[in-house]
C-alpha cells in the first residue's frame, strides 16, 4: 500500500467519524499540541527578569563580561540594548554591576538633543537640557580616566540677571568612586577639568567627594591643604624609594623573593632664609673730610686806676708798666669714610626636605641561601646581607647624619603566597551540574511529551487507520476491518467459551486495534466520551463488553444470534 492510498483511507474514515468525533479529535490534538509547546517553551528556558534597559553596544559588553566572570547567566535582547537574568539573581547581579561602575550609558550627553523636538520646547527646557548634556559629558570624560569606576558631576549655572550687581560664579561637585583606595590625588585632575569645561568657573569653586563622603578637594580648604599635600608627598616618595630598591634588588634575588616597605617623614613649612656676607679685604673709599682751624689770641693789662679818663676817647697813652701776652692754636681735622662689601642672600623655599626615611627589607632565606650555595658559612651570609644594605642605601639615598635607618633580614617566606594560580577549568561533573537545571527541563519535556504520545496520540491514530465497514466473506456483517481480512462475530460454538470470544466483540472501539464496533458501523452514535471509551474499554470484562452491547441495540444483537444459529445448523 503506497502513501497515497493510505491518505485515501486516513480520509475516508475521518468522513466516517461524524462531526462530533472530528470536533472531539481537532480538540485533542490542538490541546495536545499546544500543551507540548507551552510546556516545552517554559521548561526549557527558564525565567529571566531585565536588569538593565537602554544600553549602548559597550555597556552590554561590558556587563556581559562583567556576568560571565561571576558565573550568573544572562541573556540579550534581540536589539542589544536590554540585558535579562533569572529572577533570583538579579539583585546579585545588580550589586556586581554597581561594585564595577556599569553601566556607564546612565550618563547622557549631547545626544539629549537628538531626542528632543523642537516644537513647543521652552527656554528653560533649553537650559536644563543643556546643564544635563554638560553633567553627562563630564562624567564620561572623568570615567575614562584610570582608577574611576563611576562619577556623578553636579553643575549650577547662575541665572543672568540684569539688576544684580554682583555676578555670580558657576560651580560644580564631582562624586567618584575609585578603582584604589588612594583616589585623593585624582581630585586635583578633576577639578582643573572641570573648571576649563565651563565658562566662568574656576578651580575652587569645584569641589570633588568620594562615594563614602571624604571630602578630597574643596576651594575652602586652606587650613587642610597642607596636611593632605604631606601625605600625597608622603606617598609618592614612599612609592618612588620602595621601587628603586625593588629594581636595584630584583636581578640578583628575584622579584618574589624580596618585600619592601619604606616610611618617609616630610617637612613641607614654609621657609624664608636672608643671609649678609661683609668682605673685610675688599674695602672701598666712600668720602674724605678735612678741617683746618688757626686761632690767635691776644691779652694786656694796664696798671693806671679806672676812672673817667679811661672812657675819654682819644689817643691812649704808650703803655706803661701794664702786662700783655698772645696765643695762637692751629687745628686741623681729616675724615675718611670706607665702604665695607657684603652681600644679602634670600632664600624662600615652598617645597619640602626630608627629615628622616625608615627601610625595612625582608629577603626570602631559601632564593638568598641557594644563592650563595648550600655550604655558605654564617660570616659569608652576613657579608652579603651587608652588601645587599649598602645597595639599599645607595639605591635609597639614605643619609646617616639625618638619622635615616635601614633594616635587611632574611626570613622564610610562606610557600605560594604571593604566587597566583590559574583556575583550573571545570570538570565533566560540574559542568553537569552547572547545567542541571536545563537538564531536568529537557527531562521533563520529553517525559511529557511521551506521555502524550503513549496514551494520547497513539490510541487517535489508531482510531483514524481503521478502514471503512463492510460485509464479509459470507455475508455477514463485519464488526471491524483489520487491512484485508474481515474481522467477523464469533459463531454460536464460541458461546461456549466467553472469555476467550468476547474479546472479539468490541462495543465502541475494540480493545486491541482500537477500531469502530459493528453497533457504530450501523450508524448508531454513543453518547460516550472518546477518550472515555478509549481508556475505559481495556478494563471491561467480556461479559460486560457483550451485555453493554445488547443494551445499545437488541434488534441487532439478536440478528447476529440469528445467523450464528443458523451458520451452526448448516454446519
Amino acid at each position: 500500500m503506497n502513501a497515497m492510498e493510505q491518505v485515501q483511507r486516513l480520509w475516508a474514515n475521518l468522513l466516517q467519524l461524524g462531526g462530533r468525533r472530528l470536533g472531539a479529535l481537532a480538540a485533542v490534538g490542538v490541546a495536545v499540541f499546544a500543551l507540548v509547546g507551552v510546556g516545552g517553551y517554559f521548561l526549557s528556558r527558564p525565567a529571566t527578569e531585565t536588569l538593565y534597559s537602554g544600553l549602548d553596544r559597550g555597556d552590554v559588553s561590558s556587563i556581559g563580561a562583567a556576568l560571565h566572570d561571576a558565573d550568573i547567566p544572562f541573556d540579550v535582547s534581540p536589539d542589544g540594548t536590554a540585558v535579562a537574568v533569572r529572577y533570583g539573581q538579579t539583585a546579585q547581579a545588580r550589586m556586581l554591576l554597581a561594585e564595577r561602575g556599569l553601566p556607564h550609558s546612565g550618563n547622557s550627553g549631547y545626544e539629549l538633543y537628538d531626542k528632543m523636538g523642537s516644537l513647543g520646547l521652552t527656554s528653560f527646557m533649553q537650559d536644563v537640557t543643556r546643564v544635563r548634556a554638560i553633567e553627562g559629558e563630564l562624567a564620561r570624560t572623568i570615567q575614562s580616566m584610570a582608577g574611576i569606576r563611576a562619577a556623578r558631576v553636579h553643575v549650577v549655572l547662575p541665572d543672568e540677571g540684569s539688576f544684580r550687581r554682583a555676578r555670580q560664579p558657576p560651580s560644580a561637585s564631582v562624586v567618584i568612586r575609585a578603582s584604589t583606595l588612594d583616589d585623593s590625588h585624582m581630585a586635583g585632575a578633576i577639578r582643573h577639568l572641570v573648571a576649563a569645561a565651563v565658562p566662568g568657573m574656576t578651580i575652587d569653586e569645584v569641589t570633588v567627594l568620594s562615594t563614602d563622603g571624604t571630602v578630597l578637594a574643596s576651594g575652602d580648604d586652606a587650613t587642610n591643604a597642607a596636611p593632605t599635600k604631606m601625605l600625597d608627598l608622603e606617598k609618592v616618595i614612599d612609592r618612588n624609594v620602595a621601587e628603586n630598591i625593588r629594581r636595584t634588588l630584583t636581578p640578583s634575588l628575584g622579584a618574589k623573593n624580596l618585600q619592601v616597605s619604606v616610611t618617609a617623614r616630610l617637612n613641607t613649612d614654609t621657609r624664608q632664609t636672608a643671609e649678609t656676607t661683609y668682605n673685610p679685604d675688599g674695602r672701598v673709599e666712600r668720602s674724605t673730610r678735612t678741617v683746618k682751624e688757626t686761632q690767635n689770641q691776644q691779652n694786656s693789662t694796664s696798671s693806671a686806676p679806672a676812672g673817667v679818663g679811661q672812657n675819654i676817647p682819644g689817643p691812649k697813652p704808650a703803655g706803661g708798666d701794664g702786662k700783655s701776652s698772645s696765643e695762637q692754636n692751629d687745628k686741623r681735622e681729616e675724615l675718611n669714610n670706607f665702604e665695607i662689601s657684603s652681600k644679602t642672600v634670600t632664600t624662600s623655599s615652598a617645597g619640602y626636605n626630608i627629615d628622616r626615611l625608615s627601610i625595612a627589607v625582608v629577603i626570602n632565606r631559601a632564593a638568598f641561601a641557594a644563592a650563595l650555595g648550600d655550604k655558605a658559612a654564617p660570616d659569608a651570609v652576613d657579608k652579603k646581607l651587608a652588601e645587599v644594605e649598602q645597595l639599599i642605601g645607595t639605591a635609597a639615598g639614605v643619609d646617616k647624619a639625618r638619622g635615616d635607618s635601614v633594616k635587611v633580614m632574611a626570613v622564610d617566606f610562606v610557600d605560594n603566597a604571593r604566587d597566583l594560580e590559574p583556575v583550573p577549568s571545570p570538570g565533566v561533573m560540574e559542568a553537569v551540574m552547572r547545567q542541571s537545571g536545563t537538564l531536568i527541563n529537557a527531562a521533563l519535556v520529553l517525559v511529557f511529551t511521551g506521555v502524550v504520545v503513549l496514551f494520547v496520540v497513539r490510541p487517535l491514530i489508531r482510531v483514524l487507520s481503521v478502514p471503512a465497514a463492510g460485509a464479509g466473506d459470507d455475508g455477514l456483517p463485519a464488526l471491524a476491518m483489520a487491512g484485508d481480512d474481515a474481522l467477523m462475530l464469533p459463531d454460536a460454538s464460541g458461546m461456549g467459551g466467553m472469555d476467550g470470544d468476547m474479546d472479539a466483540m468490541p462495543v465502541g472501539l475494540d480493545a486491541l486495534g482500537g477500531r469502530p464496533s459493528a453497533l457504530q458501523m450501523a450508524g448508531w452514535e454513543e453518547d460516550v466520551s472518546l477518550i472515555d471509551d478509549i481508556t475505559s474499554q481495556p478494563r471491561r470484562s467480556p461479559q460486560k463488553r457483550l451485555e453493554q452491547m445488547i443494551e445499545f441495540d437488541e434488534q441487532q444483537a439478536a440478528a447476529v444470534l440469528k445467523q450464528w444459529i443458523h451458520r451452526k445448523e448448516a454446519a
